[in-house]
């Protein structure tokens, strides 16, 4: 955790649940699920917005219990102080706070290590995907088993609405580009609304500091072979706009645009080698074929040459006077399709590896952070016994 990290003195104790003594064991018994809402600069919707998620999370108490955890990730416009006024009427609100703003990637990192529940499910603010998905994405994880189920707009099923044009082309391209790169089984992979496995999501080493993160945790996770599911699902700006100038997009569309290119580049280096370079030999061979066209033609000139080294030197030369263009376009294209393929395979060996390490770093971190079983000391008093004093094969002395 950060340093500038600080946790709301006031919220930082046990979190008690609102069950009488009579419904405790029955209460107890339900799953318990964290909502955790980033927010930054949302002043214009923070009290609204957190009123209609509990009042959702409410009809939900018949299966689950549940918590929000609300980091305000260094908000200027008086974000905090709403929110913390909103989590003094309720029990079961965790407001975190950074001094200055990290990023999505961190905020939602922040939130996590405070969670309680068995199910995470991350919330944009400004409910531009409706608290109904909620149910829904609780439910395909609870029958599939899985560790993480997105909701999706871009899957069959789903749909966009008030979405501006721009937005949505360059989010729509972005998780095609993305899915096509983490092997076209996932239609969306930076969406930040899911549901989490709990457990498993706090064995992700995670790095991100912004909204590359969404992406990342589907990397990671697709690394462990962890079982990741999809609902079709609404994103509406509806609200959003509806909110007026006051309320704008934390997108930085550059910024954005920049870090699904490098997370395609995390799920499949070697594409970006690869294929330039196929298509560079593919470019080499087309100019070096017209090479040797130039080449037979000017051996063709000089028949007065009986040694056949003589004649293919003239040839060049004649060939080079002729067009010194193609041998240099196809030389240079043939070397530079031969780094870029060669760097495509050290790529994907080094992706190999980092994937093995991944794997050894995780199941130790698993173990580090299991109780080891340890035996009754009277067992392995007995069994110390037991084993002395060792047999001895013969006579007794």
């Amino acid at each position: 955790m950060n340093t500038t990290d600080l946790i709301t003195a006031s919220q930082t104790s046990a979190r008690p649940w609102s069950v009488g003594s009579d419904g405790a064991a029955v209460a107890l018994s339900k799953p318990l699920v964290s909502v955790v809402v980033p927010a930054f600069n949302e002043a214009a919707i923070v009290e609204k917005n957190l009123a209609a998620l509990c009042q959702y999370m409410e009809s939900l108490e018949d299966e689950y219990r549940w918590e929000i955890v609300v980091v305000n990730d260094g908000s200027a416009d008086g974000t905090g102080r709403l929110v913390e006024a909103f989590a003094r009427t309720r029990s079961n609100i965790l407001v975190l706070h950074h001094h200055v703003n990290f990023g999505l990637g961190q905020a939602l990192k922040f939130a996590f290590k405070h969670c309680r529940g068995e199910y995470i499910v991350t919330m944009d603010l400004d409910l531009s995907y409706s608290t109904d998905h909620i149910r829904r994405l609780l439910t395909r994880i609870r029958e599939t088993k899985a560790k993480v189920v997105v909701a999706s707009p871009y899957m069959k099923g789903g749909d966009i609405s008030n979405v501006p044009w721009l937005r949505r082309t360059l989010s729509v391209w972005a998780n095609r580009f993305l899915s096509a790169t983490a092997k076209g089984t996932l239609s969306t992979l930076t969406g930040m609304v899911r549901v989490y496995d709990a457990r498993f999501l706090k064995t992700l080493d995670l790095r991100a500091m912004g909204m590359e993160i969404n992406p990342e945790v589907i990397y990671k996770a697709m690394l462990l072979r962890g079982r990741i599911e999809e609902i079709p699902a609404h994103l509406d700006w509806r609200l959003q706009n509806a909110a007026g100038p006051k309320r704008k997009s934390s997108m930085r569309v550059m910024r954005h645009t920049l870090s699904t290119l490098f997370s395609g580049f995390l799920f499949k280096p070697f594409m970006f080698f690869i294929i330039p370079g196929l298509g560079l030999l593919l470019f080499s061979l087309y100019v070096n074929a017209w090479m040797l066209v130039h080449f037979f033609a000017a051996y063709q000139k000089f028949p007065e040459y009986a040694w056949f080294f003589d004649r293919a030197s003239a040839a060049v030369a004649t060939a080079y006077q002729q067009a010194p263009h193609t041998f240099l376009v196809g030389l240079m294209s043939l070397t530079l399709a031969i780094q870029f393929i060669s760097l495509g395979i050290l790529a994907l060996q080094s992706k190999r590896y980092f994937e093995e390490i991944f794997h050894l770093g995780t199941t130790i971190y698993k173990c580090s952070r299991c109780p080891r079983t340890r035996r009754p000391r009277a067992e392995r008093s007995e069994t110390r016994r037991s084993r002395w004093p060792p047999k001895r094969s013969g006579a007794a002395p």
